[in-house]
């Protein structure tokens, strides 16, 4: 089984691409999604959440109202820190579980985590390959824009906080380019999956 990291940054398409790996047969999860569901009142990070960030957090349901967290933890990066250090763990946790389903139902198959951080946080080191999803900032911003109704103030900020996507590439096995029509981009996933499949198919894990 090959182990992909699939990263970029903001609005560059990676949801888009990991899609499209899904379509040819890639096993793909998305570590947003889990990070949601670890903060959930049942999830494993709840507790330690709300103990640290207060009762403020919660909504009249006591769901935690990510809004309001968000807030809170990116305008201060030691809380945010703080934060990743509280729900990390379990994401990753669950993530080997996928790895351990994945390996077991399909031995030569591609297991694919989507998540935005990965090089920042040093968790790209846990694949075998790195793709990292690639378009202009002012494509970013526009797409942000578009897909949030956000301000072009907010888009720029939100970028400013992120790594740039120039320095992401350095780290990447394949870097797939999104300015272009989506069928470009297709085209260029269709290239990566087939590097992909054959690396899977010659790994013996």
């Amino acid at each position: 089984m090959l182990k992909v990291g699939l990263t970029g940054g903001l609005a560059s398409g990676k949801t888009f691409v990991a899609t499209l790996l899904e379509n040819h047969g890639c096993h793909v999860i998305h570590a947003d999604r889990i990070g949601h569901e670890v903060l959930l009142p049942e999830g494993e990070a709840y507790p330690a959440v709300v103990q640290e960030f207060g009762c403020d957090i919660l909504q009249p349901d006591g769901h935690i109202d990510r809004k309001i967290l968000g807030k809170l933890v990116f305008a201060d990066p030691k809380r945010l820190e703080l934060l990743n250090e509280l729900v990390h763990p379990h994401v990753f946790r669950r993530q080997e579980e996928f790895f351990a389903r994945v390996a077991a139902q399909d031995p030569a198959g591609i297991a694919i985590v989507e998540a935005a951080i990965m090089i920042e946080v040093g968790s790209y080191k846990r694949y075998d390959r790195l793709i990292v999803t690639y378009c202009s900032p002012e494509q970013q911003i526009e797409r942000f824009r578009e897909r949030e109704g956000a301000s072009e103030a907010d888009a720029r900020a939100r970028l400013e906080r992120q790594m740039p996507l120039d320095a992401k590439r350095k780290f990447a096995d394949y870097v797939i380019d999104t300015s272009g029509p989506k069928g470009e981009t297709a085209r260029r996933v269709e290239e990566v999956y087939q590097k992909l499949r054959a690396e899977a198919g010659s790994v013996d894990r």
